[in-house]
C-alpha cells in the first residue's frame, strides 16, 4: 500500500538512531509507518519495531504498509506516555531507540472532517484518538474569553488572542460555532489585513493552539519525556521530531536537565548526552519536494 504520509527527514532519522540487524526500536508516533517501515528494512532480518499510535485510521493504513515484516512490528493503539508499561507487559527491559514524530500527518491533515485542515470545510473536531470525549467545538463554545485567550496565547502564540478570543464569545453568543470555515471568518475578519499574509493562513496559529488543548499535547510530550529514557539501554538513542518552537523548546529543556543530571527524577548525575548540540532542519530538497517538513527540527540525546 503507497504511503500517504511522506516521512520527515528520513534519512536523518534512521541515521542518528543507529539501525541495524537485532535491535529494537519504538516508533511512538507510529502515523502511517513511514519511519517504521524504513527502520525494519534496516534492521532485518531480526529486528523488532514497537509502534505506537493513537489514531485509528492510521493504524489501520500503518498495518497494512508494514505487514510484508510480519511478527517483526507490533502496533499497539495507545498514547505514547504508556510506553513504559506496554514495553513491559511485552517483556522488554530496554530498547535500542525511541522515535518521536511530533508533527500531524497527512492521514489527519487530508481529510476535512477530522477537523485539523485550514481550508475547506469540516467539523470543529481535531481529536488525533477519536475515544476522546472533548472535541475543538466543546472547547470554542464552552471556555469563557479569558480560558480562551489563554489556551490561544500559551499554545498558539497568537498576538491577536484577546480580540479573537472575544469575537469567538461574540460570535456563539447567537449561533454555536461548529465548523472549521466559521472559525477561520471570525479570525479573518478580527485581524487586520495588513498583517495577514499568503504565506500563512492567519488561522494557523489558533488551529494550532486548539489543536494542542484537545489532545493535550505539551503535557504528553513533557511525560514521555521524562518517562521515556530509562526505556533506553545504554548507548539506546531518543529522536524527536517537532513542529513549532513550544514543542521544540521543551525537548531542548528536556535534554539539557537529563545531560545535566537535573531532569527525568535524576538529580545524581548525567543519565544522556545531546547528540545533535543544535537541531537539524530539512534539506532544501526536502522542503521543495514535502512543503510540510519545512518547519521541522530534529534532535537526539543518547543514554550515557
Amino acid at each position: 500500500m503507497e504511503l500517504r504520509h511522506i516521512p520527515v527527514m528520513l534519512e536523518e532519522v534512521v541515521s542518528l538512531l543507529g539501525c541495524a540487524p537485532g535491535r529494537i526500536y519504538v516508533d511512538a508516533t507510529l502515523g502511517g509507518g513511514g519511519h517504521a517501515a524504513e527502520i525494519l528494512k534496516r534492521t532485518g532480518p531480526d529486528g523488532i519495531m514497537v509502534g505506537v499510535e493513537w489514531d485509528e485510521e492510521a493504524i489501520s493504513i500503518a498495518r497494512e504498509a508494514l505487514k510484508p515484516f510480519g511478527e517483526r512490528v507490533q502496533i499497539f493503539r495507545e498514547n505514547f506516555i504508556r510506553l513504559p508499561e506496554l514495553l513491559r507487559a511485552m517483556n522488554i527491559d530496554a530498547v535500542d531507540g525511541i522515535l518521536l514524530d511530533l508533527g500531524l500527518s497527512s492521514i489527519q491533515l487530508e481529510e476535512e472532517e477530522r477537523g485539523f485542515r485550514l481550508r475547506g470545510e469540516g467539523p470543529l473536531d481535531m481529536r488525533m484518538d477519536q475515544r476522546q470525549a472533548m472535541t475543538a467545538k466543546d472547547f470554542i463554545n464552552r471556555l469563557n474569553v479569558e480560558e480562551l485567550e489563554n489556551v490561544l496565547t500559551e499554545y498558539g502564540e497568537e498576538r491577536w488572542s484577546r480580540k479573537i478570543a472575544r469575537a469567538i464569545v461574540q460570535e456563539r453568543g447567537r449561533d454555536p460555532i461548529e465548523t472549521t470555515r466559521a472559525l477561520r471568518r471570525i479570525i479573518y475578519r478580527v485581524i487586520p489585513k495588513r498583517f495577514q499574509t499568503k504565506r500563512i493562513d492567519p488561522a494557523t496559529r489558533t488551529f494550532q493552539a486548539l489543536r494542542i488543548q484537545v489532545n493535550d499535547e505539551l503535557h504528553h510530550l513533557r511525560t514521555i519525556l521524562d518517562r521515556g529514557w530509562p526505556l533506553l539501554k545504554r548507548g539506546g538513542r531518543l529522536c524527536v521530531l517537532s513542529f513549532h518552537s513550544l514543542e521544540d523548546r521543551i525537548v531542548k529543556e528536556a535534554f539539557r536537565n537529563l545531560e545535566k543530571g537535573t531532569g527525568g527524577g535524576m538529580a545524581n548525575g548525567r543519565v544522556m548526552r545531546a547528540v545533535t548540540r543544535k537541531p537539524l532542519t530539512p534539506s532544501l530538497e526536502e522542503k521543495g519536494k514535502n512543503p510540510r517538513s519545512r518547519s521541522a527540527k530534529l534532535r537526539c540525546a543518547e543514554r550515557v
